[in-house]
């Protein structure tokens, strides 16, 4: 079937972009549609041209695909090339454990972040299977994909909205919309035009996605599928994920090996064949140079050490979907959040009960508590009065009702207990108190004036200004016979004060901020909730609150303005779901690495947009599913252990670069220079492919190794520039005590070609394995000793190294025992090696925050 964008879809047009500010008989001519319904062949033809009523599918990569995609990588690349290379040329054990190695983290890469590509079916059930629409005349229960631009919906409580919609009729409508603008409390829906420039002031609007919460409404279909706020942020999990940070970077490292191992290899290879040496043995040696130079154990030690952190994550309540994402977690510079639900306990609770005159005083809360007992609708604000007072309806009756009346703005119940018989009405502050004569104080009740009227309503506004809601509370006693009742009998009523409701902060929100701020993490609130509110909430988590833009504030701005504001700016109120990816690009286009915590579709879009998308275990499923982790604890504190965790992870795979850029280079460099100055090969080929297996066997306990505290104290990210530097200094050091042993071993002890090669292997497998225990820690490695895993890994391959020239196998590989003059001659040169690596390694560990 092909679709039609419906035009109601364009953005940034005025005249149909905010539908909501359009009467109902404008928007009806736009759609070409009457206000009576749509006949069901009309329907038909409509579904045809605007398409279902869904969201676009999450594109996910086929298993092959996905495969490939890692394949490509210029690491696995190099890696495939040596293995074929080396199967080819006569090695085929050592080409065969390089392809194995290689197929090995690809599939564990594979399987581990597969299941994600099936969350974008959550998307289906995030929504109503069924909606009632006007066809024919009649209503109807139809399935939501068949609703369409035009439609006459009706709504009740408990329904989730199918469609954005305009309001032509409603009783008592009031909807959930944290998920999409981040608003806790109930908002109140009816008809009417609105001037409102963004979603979170139309209050003549029903939106997709969005639960009734009370009452009903009959409503006008404008837009569906994509074209709704819902389908919109939706619409985010169908874009192609752009490469994370930690891929960038491991992409740029495979690149810079890449070059290396092409530059030596042809160098190497060009000036043997000048210098008339056998070009068989030339690029069989050629390619053991590349082999030996690749890290082949670089793509499992990532995989295997992210797979372990992922496991210990769990265990801190964080669910890794992406593996790469622990990296970028520790990485992480700012943290863009949400603030419902994640910030505060998106609870609503009474804050403070007010009289008259502003006085704390209990009794407006308990009769607000007795109101919303006996004749309440059961709403957040109900549910928080009756949390919050004790005494709530004990002892009293109801005797009638005036149910809450949405035009009005309040509701009342007539009820008899200790007091008599007593109306109590409560409300919005500006209708109850018009309906006021008197205001009590105490046990006294006053007269009433309009300057009495004038002073209340600033004291409501006051509250405002503390992100504070207000509800009015009056009463009068009763003295008529009772019966249901009716606004006339809502009149001179006594005005017994207000009841002041919070979203709080959680109680461990400004602790876990202060945490973030100390691990070098910013963070910033990312709300579609009232600026005021925001603002009051930043301030009391410890936040910049002098300065707090709204979405309208950020609709102002060009891309390049918005990248200096948010320099300065750490809270925004009533942001738009694509305002929200603006300002992660804003901070991301200064250099910043961007998390973003959102359990809402509003923050579906910035999830996708941020270098790390942070969703929780109770958030909608477009959240979750467009996030990379998910927090079984909605809590900051969970996200300050997982940048810990992620930083942990990332130092230990630093240490595998390190230790080749060190070793690898240094004795490939070697051998490069000693091919060309030697008569003879300064190691046969299959003795470098020993050589490079059991040094990569030594490092199998890198996962496992631990991390000092100043390893995870400050955001980390691959430090191209610090490997570089660290692989021109400690890689040459190596090569500067491999020509002190070619020396020795040529000028000193006439070696043999055997000896020489037997010698220098032991030398080479001493000297690589043990400078592990000194350039794994920034410390002196008798004060940071590593754990068992790795010590035994490196004890083991380096017995087995020190061990196999000696055994009948040792033969096999063209060795040959040297006399013991050299092997102590060379041991001495180990240890003064040794002791140079832990001098000059303060040069080399510097990192870059």
């Amino acid at each position: 079937m092909k679709t039609v964008d419906n035009p109601l879809a364009e953005k940034h047009t005025d005249s149909l972009d905010r539908f909501w500010t359009q009467t109902p008989e404008v928007i009806s001519t736009t759609l070409h549609c009457g206000l009576e319904g749509l006949s069901s062949s009309d329907a038909e033809q409509r579904l045809a041209q605007y398409g279902p009523n869904s969201d676009a599918e999450a594109k996910a990569d086929s298993l092959l695909r996905a495969i490939f995609r890692r394949l490509l990588e210029p690491l696995s690349l190099i890696l495939l090339a040596a293995g074929i290379i080396s199967v080819v040329t006569g090695d085929a054990i050592g080409g065969s454990i390089i392809v194995a190695i290689l197929a090995l983290s690809i599939g564990l890469d594979t399987v581990q972040e597969g299941h994600a590509v099936r969350t974008a079916d959550i998307l289906r059930r995030s929504v109503a299977l069924k909606a009632e629409v006007k066809r024919d005349g009649t209503f109807h229960q139809i399935e939501v994909e068949r609703v369409v631009p035009g439609d006459i919906l009706r709504v009740r409580a408990g329904d989730i909205i199918p469609a954005d919609a305009l309001i032509l009729q409603s009783t008592a409508c009031t909807t959930g919309e944290a998920a999409l603008t981040g608003e806790p409390y109930p908002i109140e829906k009816r008809a009417g035009v609105v001037t409102g420039t963004n979603a979170g002031e139309a209050s003549n609007t029903l939106f997709r996605g969005a639960v009734a919460q009370t009452g009903e409404a009959i409503a006008l279909a404008v837009n569906t599928g994509r074209a709704t706020v819902f389908g919109a942020a939706a619409s985010a999990l169908a874009q192609a994920q752009a490469p994370s940070p930690f891929q960038r970077d491991l992409h740029q490292f495979g690149l810079v090996i890449a070059r290396l191992t092409l530059a030596l290899v042809v160098i190497v290879l060009a000036t043997r064949v000048l210098l008339g040496r056998p070009v068989l043995d030339s690029l069989l040696f050629a390619v053991a140079l590349a082999v030996g130079l690749t890290p082949e154990l670089l793509p499992m030690i990532t995989t295997v050490t992210l797979s372990r952190g992922a496991m210990r994550m769990a265990g801190r309540k964080v669910i890794v979907k992406r593996l790469a994402s622990i990296h970028d977690l520790g990485a992480m510079t700012v943290l863009c959040t949400d603030k419902t639900g994640t910030l505060t306990s998106a609870e609503i609770t009474l804050a403070r009960s007010l009289d008259a005159f502003g006085a704390d005083d209990p009794r407006a809360a308990r009769l607000g508590a007795i109101a919303a007992d006996l004749g309440g609708d059961r709403g957040s604000l109900d549910a928080a009065l009756l949390r919050g007072s004790s005494a709530a309806a004990g002892g009293w009756t109801l005797l009638g009702r005036h149910a809450f009346d949405f035009t009005r703005r309040l509701g009342s119940v007539l009820a008899a207990g200790p007091d008599g018989q007593l109306l109590i009405v409560k409300g919005a502050p500006e209708a109850v108190l018009a309906l006021c004569t008197k205001q009590r104080r105490g046990k006294d009740v006053l007269a009433m004036d309009g300057r009495a009227r004038t002073e209340a309503i600033d004291r409501v506004h006051a509250l405002a200004q503390n992100g504070l809601r207000a509800v009015a509370v009056a009463s009068r006693p009763w003295s008529e016979k009772a019966h249901e009742v009716e606004v006339a009998d809502e009149n001179e009523l006594v005005f017994e004060g207000v009841c002041a409701f919070a979203d709080p902060p959680k109680p461990t929100a400004a602790a876990a901020i202060a945490r973030l701020a100390s691990a070098g993490v910013r963070l910033k609130i990312l709300s579609g909730d009232d600026p005021i509110v925001v603002k009051r909430l930043a301030g009391l988590v410890g936040l910049n609150a002098e300065k707090v833009l709204s979405g309208n504030d950020i609709a102002k701005l060009s891309d390049e303005a918005l990248a200096v504001q948010v320099q300065s700016v750490d809270a925004y109120g009533r942001l738009a779901p694509d305002q929200k990816s603006r300002i992660v690009k804003a901070l991301q286009s200064k250099g910043a690495v961007v998390g973003f915590l959102g359990d809402g579709i509003n923050d579906a879009p910035g999830l996708k947009a941020a270098d790390i998308g942070l969703s929780v275990e109770g958030a909608t499923g477009v959240a979750q599913a467009a996030a990379d982790m998910i927090l079984l604890a909605s809590d900051l504190e969970v996200v300050a252990d997982g940048v810990e965790e992620g930083r942990r992870t990332f130092a230990n795979i630093l240490k595998y670069v390190r230790m080749g850029a060190s070793s690898n280079f240094g004795n490939m460099l070697s051998m490069a220079v000693a091919s060309i100055a030697l008569p003879f090969l300064p190691m046969l080929p299959t003795q470098i492919l020993l050589n490079n297996l059991l040094y990569d066997l030594s490092e199998l306990g890198i996962p496992f190794d631990g991390v000092r505290p100043e390893a995870t104290a400050r955001p980390q990210v691959w430090d191209m520039s610090g490997l570089i530097r660290f692989a021109a200094i400690m890689g040459p050091l190596s090569s500067l005590f491999d020509f002190l042993t070619f020396g020795a071993l040529v000028f000193v002890f006439n070696a043999s070609p055997a000896e020489f090669r037997t010698t220098w292997f032991l030398e080479s497998m001493a000297t690589q394995i043990l400078v592990i225990f000194i350039i794994r820690t920034n410390g002196r490695p008798w004060q940071d000793l590593p754990r068992p895993a790795l010590a035994a890994s490196s004890l083991v391959a380096l017995i087995v190294a020190m061990v196999l020239p000696f055994t009948p196998v040792g033969g096999w590989f063209g060795f040959e025992a040297p006399p013991l003059a050299m092997l102590v001659g060379t041991g001495i040169i180990v240890i003064v090696y040794l002791v140079f690596a832990e001098l000059l390694k303060p040069l080399v560990v510097r990192s870059r925050h």
